[in-house]
Parts: C-alpha cells; structure tokens; sequence
C-alpha cells in the first residue's frame, strides 16, 4: 500500500538511492523510484519534475555528503579523508560515477542540466580549494592557487574514476595510494619552505 504524499524530498533522494542500487541505472525510472519508496508516481513527480532532474539531485547529494565529511576533518587528514572519499566510491561498476558521466554526457545537449552540474562542480571545487587552505596557508607552489589545487585534485579525482569504469583491471588501489602520496609530498615541500 502506497504511503500518503506526506514525504520529504530528502527522503525520496535516499529511495532513489535505493533504487539505483537495485535496478541499476539501466532500469532506474520515477516509478521504480516510487515503488521502492512506497508512494505514488505522483508524489515523485510533485518532487522532482523529470528523471534527470532528481539524478541530479542524487549526485549533489552525495557531494554535499561528502563536502561535509571532508570540511570537518583536521587539518592532517584532510587529504586522507578526500583521497578515501573517492576512492570509496570508486570502481568498475560504480553507481555514482556512471550517474554523474551519464549526467554530464546528457549535459551536452541540455542546457539546465549542464548548468546545474556545472554549479554541483564549482561548489565541489571550492570546497576542495577550502579544505587544503587548512592544510597549507598558501600554496606550496609559486604561481598555482589554492584555487586551481582544488580543480586539479577534483579532476585527478574524476578522470581516475572515469578509467575504473572503462578498465576493469584499473589499479585503483595503486593509483590512489600515489596520489595521496603526491599531494602529501606537495605538503612537505611547504613545510620545507617555511
């Protein structure tokens, strides 16, 4: 029996998440959505207007999950916490990252999508280039900002997630070993400066 339209958007966004986890995104669709949540269609569609509208909405999710855990670490596990971050959600078969691809791949001929993915990776980036601000007061190399430290670290992070899903033997475990070690090196060169 169908619950009353009495339910909160971010518990629908849990649902959805949910449901993407048992039908894959293959089969993902806004009545999946409501039978897993156990409400009608049309209290989906009172929510979320269309299927990419509420994808969206489950990818800023999880980066706002994540945004949160990682701005409330100390400063010496900043970048741990990041690198473990990602590579948690990081593999061959990823959910979240073949939502996120799939939603930039319809961005491209959906002007509102690739806004709204551009606002979820700006907010990302800022809050990477705001993290390492705890971990270094300025930027261990002359010339490169904070700024653009945390587009290179999201990119890093984005195209090694992109490779695990198109290679299934992709080291990640390897990969993201050296990359925590690149930017742990990039920290005691500050250090050394100082």
């Amino acid at each position: 029996m169908a619950k009353p339209n009495v339910i909160s958007k971010k518990d629908l966004i849990q649902f959805a998440k949910e449901s993407l986890v048992i039908n894959g995104i293959e089969r993902f669709t806004l009545r999946s959505v409501a039978e897993t949540a156990g409400v009608t269609q049309g209290t989906i569609y009172y929510h979320f207007r269309t299927k990419d509208q509420l994808l969206l909405e489950i990818v800023h999710n999880v980066c706002e999950e994540t945004w949160t855990e990682i701005s409330q670490q100390n400063n010496q596990h900043i970048i741990s916490q990041a690198i473990h971050s990602a590579k948690s959600r990081c593999s061959h078969d990823s959910f979240f990252h073949k939502l996120f691809f799939t939603l930039i791949a319809s961005s491209l001929n959906n002007d509102k999508i690739r806004s709204q993915l551009g606002e979820i990776i700006y907010k990302e980036n800022k809050a990477l280039s705001e993290s390492l601000s705890k971990l270094w007061p300025e930027s261990p190399l002359e010339g490169v900002t904070l700024e653009t430290w945390g587009i290179l670290m999201n990119a890093v992070v984005d195209g090694i997630a992109l490779q695990a899903l198109l290679q299934k033997d992709f080291p990640i475990e390897k990969t993201y070993k050296e990359v925590e070690q690149l930017f742990e090196g990039l920290s005691q060169l500050d250090r050394e400066d100082k």
